[in-house]
């Protein structure tokens, strides 16, 4: 036989039951539907990624410091060969042509190990954007716009053309 306390007791534990379960996937449930921004890939400073150089050469965090004026800057970029072979980087700025030889799995730092490329007639001020051309092999790849800073930020101010 259920005593009467025991009775009273089986819907009010039932109920707490089932709206702790409403309350638990009503709380977690939009986790099924909705993206999760821990797989996007994204440039993690202020320059941009090139998704394709037409090779092997990756190319991370593009962005040119110039100066007030625009009138020069510095090319800085992560170029990454992920190949076993040298590999040689045409790049194409404001009408001025660079070639980077990046070595076989390796990587070259442009304005961190090693010196940013100097284009001279820049004539872009910082705030807006170039467009830039990475090649590295035969395939087809499209110009990026790429930002253009000043030596705002401290971590910027050693990476801005000299005036002179």
């Amino acid at each position: 036989m259920i005593s009467r306390s025991a009775a009273s007791i089986a819907p009010r534990l039932f109920a707490a039951v089932a709206l702790g379960a409403t309350v638990a996937l009503g709380a977690t449930g939009c986790t099924f539907i909705t993206h999760q921004a821990t797989t996007n890939q994204y440039p993690a400073s202020d320059g941009v990624n090139v998704e394709s150089t037409g090779g092997p050469v990756l190319v991370r965090n593009a962005l040119v410091v110039a100066t007030d004026d625009g009138s020069a800057g510095n090319l800085v970029a992560a170029l990454i060969n992920e190949s076993s072979d040298n590999a040689t980087v045409t790049i194409d700025v404001a009408g001025e042509q660079f070639d980077v030889r990046v070595p076989a799995n390796e990587r070259v730092s442009l304005g961190a190990e090693d010196e940013p490329l100097l284009i001279e007639n820049l004539d872009v001020k910082p705030g807006a954007t170039v467009e830039v051309l990475f090649r590295s092999g035969d395939d087809d790849t499209e110009p990026l716009q790429v930002p253009v800073l000043d030596g705002t930020m401290p971590y910027y101010e050693d990476l801005v053309p000299d005036a002179s």
